[in-house]
C-alpha cells in the first residue's frame, strides 16, 4: 500500500476516467489500473467500477478515497512541516482562501511576503467556504483565510481581521429599497456570503426575488448594473462605492461583523507560522488570543532576500 497507489486511486476517484487520470500523473493507463488493482486486492474490496465509459469508486472506495486524502495530505504536511523546520524561510507553504479573501486581502499580502522571502514555495487554493475548510480538515492546506471556522474542523485560528458585511445596490435601486419586495443578487450555494443573506432575510421573514450568480465578481457587477441588493464584504466593493457606482442601502441591522480568519491545522508548520506573523504586520490584523504565532525564527538559511 505505497503512497504511489494511494495517489493513483485519488486521481481515479477525482477524475471518473482512467485516461484522465493517467494524464493528471503523467503515467500509463495500464498503470493506473495496476496500481488500483493492487490495492484493491491489499484491502480485499473492490474499490471501483464500470460505469458507461468511465469509473465510479465503489461504497467502499468512496469511503477509503476519505481516508486516502487525509493520508496523502498528512503526508505533504510532514514534508512541509520537515522542510519548515530546517529553514522556515525556504519551506513549502499551501494557502487557501474564499473568493473575497483571495482577490481583496491576499494578493498585497502576498506581494510583500514573497519581496521579503522570496524563497518559500507559495500555493494558493481559490475556492467557496466547503472547500477552503475541507482542505484543510483533509490536510491539503497549512493555512486557511475564510470566516469563523466550522466547529467539526480541527483548527487553529492563529489570527483575525474586522470584516463587515453591507448590503449594496446601484444608487437608484437603492432609493427604491424595499426589504421585502426589492430583488438580491446572491452568491452560489456553499459561500458563506450566501450563507449570511439567506440567514439574514429569513431572520427578517423576509422574501425578496432572488438572482443566483456564480461568481463575487458578478455579483458586484450585477448589483452594479441595477439587477438588485447584494449582501457583501466592504472590502470587495471600495472601489464601487468611491466611484459611486454602488451605494449602502440602509438595510435593518446592518453591516454584519463577520471577521476574516487565518486558521491552521492542530500543529501550524514553521514557515505558516513565518506567513502569520508577516500578516500580523499588516493593517487591522491582530492574534488570536492563546495563539502560538512566535515560531521558530529565520535564520540565515532562511532565504530572507
Amino acid at each position: 500500500m505505497t503512497e504511489a497507489r494511494l495517489r493513483t486511486f485519488v486521481a481515479l476517484a477525482d477524475t471518473g476516467s482512467v485516461r484522465a487520470a493517467a494524464r493528471r500523473l503523467y503515467v500509463t493507463e495500464s498503470a493506473v489500473s495496476a496500481a488500483v488493482a493492487a490495492l484493491a486486492r491489499d484491502l480485499g474490496v473492490p474499490l471501483v467500477r464500470r460505469v458507461g465509459r468511465g469509473v465510479r469508486p465503489t461504497p467502499a472506495g468512496t469511503v477509503y478515497a476519505g481516508y486516502a486524502r487525509q493520508v496523502l495530505g498528512l503526508l505533504e504536511e510532514g514534508r512541509a512541516a520537515a522542510r519548515g523546520a530546517a529553514a522556515p524561510g525556504r519551506g513549502p507553504l499551501r494557502l487557501a482562501a474564499v473568493t473575497t479573501a483571495a482577490d481583496q486581502i491576499l494578493p498585497a499580502l502576498l506581494a510583500s511576503f514573497r519581496a521579503r522571502w522570496p524563497e518559500v514555495e507559495l500555493a494558493l487554493e481559490v475556492g467557496p467556504r466547503r472547500q477552503v475548510w475541507s482542505s484543510l480538515a483533509a490536510h491539503e492546506a497549512d493555512l486557511v483565510l475564510a470566516g469563523r471556522p466550522p466547529a467539526d474542523v480541527a483548527a487553529t485560528v492563529l489570527a483575525r481581521r474586522p470584516n463587515e458585511l453591507v448590503a449594496v445596490a446601484a444608487p437608484d435601486v437603492a432609493a427604491g429599497f424595499a426589504l421585502d419586495r426589492t430583488p438580491w443578487v446572491m452568491r452560489e450555494p456553499g459561500s458563506g456570503t450566501r450563507a449570511a443573506a439567506d440567514a439574514y432575510l429569513a431572520e427578517r421573514d423576509a422574501a425578496p426575488p432572488r438572482l443566483v450568480l456564480g461568481s463575487n465578481g458578478a455579483v458586484i457587477a450585477g448589483a452594479a448594473a441595477g439587477l438588485g441588493a447584494a449582501l457583501v464584504s466592504r472590502d470587495a466593493v471600495g472601489a464601487e462605492l468611491d466611484a459611486g457606482r454602488l451605494v449602502v442601502v440602509p438595510a435593518p441591522d446592518l453591516p454584519l461583523d463577520r471577521p476574516w480568519h487565518a486558521v491552521g491545522g492542530a500543529v501550524p508548520t514553521a514557515t505558516t507560522l513565518l506567513f502569520v506573523r508577516h500578516l500580523l504586520d499588516a493593517p487591522g490584523w491582530t492574534a488570536a488570543s492563546g495563539a502560538a504565532t512566535a515560531g521558530p525564527t529565520a535564520g540565515s538559511t532562511a532565504g530572507s532576500g
